[in-house]
């Protein structure tokens, strides 16, 4: 069944079953910021299943409580009303910090990132951040972060509601516990001596490790159907990439 599943159907799967990890803080609002559709979709694949969450989507003005964006999803977070955020970087290291600036001097002379927005707030105001990157390389998954856009740990006298649960990549899963990471499972395809291989932020390698199940055919089913309608107007180019269908077909 593997080689029928699209890698972002993997990973969308897989994040839902962290949002819904009984062991974590219940997601009751989970807020999605921009060009995140891979959340976005596990988001709503929650939704179709029945699962009872809030969903705010930053990338369009109605998917939010508000209409004003950004500045009001900070204000929910700042007030404790946001439960779940998702993060993911340039690069990212083994203490969880998050690059979204760029490499090289500043002020970038090597790769520019898009920018921290409000990164750094919603990390240490979330109770819970699931991290994610398609990529899984050593020029993503670095040592040491060059710029550090949002911290993944803070001294013990600095105010943080949460940190980061999980970091998703297109290769496997790691659990974080505030700390360190430890690789928690493994893509199809994919090995301990793989992921070492691709991987150099420092992170812990248990003595078994499971391979990241697959999705079933029921949320298939969902993610193609009902979860892409829903998403076509958002993410037009991620459904047309991912499941072959344009917005011009959903209005037909």
């Amino acid at each position: 069944m593997s080689a029928d599943i699209a890698p972002q159907e993997r990973l969308i799967t897989t994040i839902a079953r962290l949002i819904t990890d009984p062991s974590a803080p219940p997601a009751r609002h989970v807020a999605v910021g921009m060009a995140s559709a891979i959340p976005a979709a596990a988001c709503w694949l929650l939704k179709k299943t029945g699962h009872s969450m809030r969903i705010s989507l930053l990338q369009r003005q109605t998917g939010g409580p508000f209409s004003e964006g950004g500045r009001e999803l900070f204000d929910l977070a700042g007030q404790g009303r946001i439960d779940l955020f998702f993060l993911s970087g340039g690069q990212i290291d083994g203490d969880g910090n998050i690059n979204m600036i760029g490499t090289g001097e500043w002020p970038g002379t090597g790769v520019r990132f898009p920018g921290s927005f409000g990164s750094a707030f919603m990390y240490m105001m979330t109770p819970r951040t699931i991290l994610f990157r398609e990529e899984h390389s050593p020029r993503v998954l670095v040592e040491k972060v060059d710029y550090i856009s949002a911290a993944g740990r803070s001294a013990p006298d600095v105010v943080r509601r949460g940190s980061a649960q999980a970091l998703v990549t297109g290769r496997c899963v790691f659990s974080f516990d505030g700390t360190r990471f430890t690789l928690a499972s493994l893509h199809p395809g994919e090995t301990c001596e793989s992921i070492a291989a691709n991987t150099a932020m420092a992170y812990v390698t248990p003595a078994d490790v499971p391979m990241t199940p697959d999705p079933t055919p029921a949320e298939l089913a969902l993610l193609r159907g009902p979860v892409c309608e829903e998403m076509l107007g958002t993410y037009p180019d991620f459904c047309r990439r991912v499941w072959g269908r344009a917005l011009q077909e959903n209005i037909a």
